[in-house]
């Protein structure tokens, strides 16, 4: 029997490259691509098939669909917090009309395989909005219910496609289709701010870590938008892909809920400021914190609580912000910038 086919949107940013090497290192899928962008020349063996399209183009999601048997979607196209800030009809059109699209072109393939193809989405802290830092400091490690009051167009984006997802898995029934008609298999992910190695920050609120790190290791001074007493959780980039095969693989008779939390550490720009000065001295680092960013960062929580992914599917984070550093980071950003 072929291997399933996965499609994976926007493949060709952060998390979307990582996931690609994930893929192909574990064998089980032909992988198909899609995002505005062409893969590099060295990505594409990885892939049976890449196209460089937008996800608010149905003829073209209905193209895939007919000559693949897609079985596994992940979403991750997206316009990120600060861009959509700047343009939140594009947020929209992008993160919900193009979550939309993908979600009917998902459902439509159930009923045509006759099993629910399994939807992975990756929302994001940014559904949360605490108003102020009291009440911040209060909530501490914030469940899945708490707080869903998100004030970026982003957060409000990713927290309807939620909703959208979990009524396609529950209550959607495409028009025409027979009773027994199988239902989309949605899961979506809640990630903390991502800090990879191999790719360069492309805009979202949460980069002030990476861009601490990359910044240094290049020899650039670095203005951090946010102050050094600024607090949320972050994630590894390899933790962050081995969350979403994770939920690909549970038994969808163990989970609870179709969103969950992931958390692997908790630290402020501070922090990360002292972990930077220790292994590259001569960082030029200063606070200028942009009103607008700093108070979005100010408005998620400091930290997640993520025991129902732990319970239902065995969660847990490989690395912690030493490990991170030591283990991921500084190897990888220093061979990449000797370079």
């Amino acid at each position: 029997m072929e291997k399933p086919v996965v499609l994976v949107t926007g493949s060709n940013g952060e998390i979307g490259r990582s996931l690609l090497e994930r893929l192909s290192a574990s064998g089980r899928y032909r992988v198909v691509t899609i995002d505005l962008t062409p893969l590099p020349e060295s990505f594409r063996p990885l892939c049976v098939e890449t196209y460089a399209g937008n996800i608010l183009d149905r003829y073209l999601l209905d193209q895939i669909a007919a000559h693949h048997e897609i079985e596994v979607v992940f979403h991750l196209a997206a316009l990120l917090s600060t861009r959509g800030e700047r343009d939140p009809e594009l947020a929209h059109q992008i993160n919900v009309e193009g979550s939309l699209h993908l979600l009917r072109m998902a459902q439509a393939q159930s009923n045509r395989l006759g099993r629910a193809v399994r939807f992975l989405f990756p929302s994001s802290i940014a559904v949360y909005g605490l108003p102020t830092l009291a009440d911040k400091r209060a909530a501490g490690r914030v469940r899945e219910e708490a707080w869903n009051l998100p004030i970026t167009m982003y957060g409000c984006n990713k927290l309807y496609c939620e909703h959208l997802g979990r009524y396609f898995a529950t209550h959607y029934r495409q028009l025409g289709a027979l009773s027994t008609a199988a239902r989309l298999d949605f899961r979506a992910i809640r990630f903390p701010g991502l800090i990879s190695a191999e790719t360069i920050p492309t805009g979202g609120t949460s980069d002030f870590g990476p861009e601490m790190v990359h910044a240094a290791a290049r020899g650039e001074p670095y203005a951090c938008f946010v102050p050094p007493e600024a607090r949320i959780p972050f994630m590894a980039m390899p933790d962050a892909v081995e969350a979403l095969l994770g939920l690909l693989d549970a038994d969808h008779a163990t989970l609870s809920t179709t969103t969950y939390n992931v958390g692997a550490f908790s630290v402020s720009a501070g922090d990360i400021l002292a972990r930077v000065q220790r292994s590259f001295p001569e960082a030029d680092v200063t606070f200028r914190p942009d009103p607008v960013r700093a108070k979005i960062v100010d408005s998620w929580p400091e930290d997640v609580d993520d025991t129902r992914a732990r319970k239902d599917w065995g969660w847990k984070p490989a690395y912690d912000f030493d490990r991170a550093f030591e283990e991921y980071l500084l190897p990888k950003i220093r061979a990449r910038y000797a370079r």
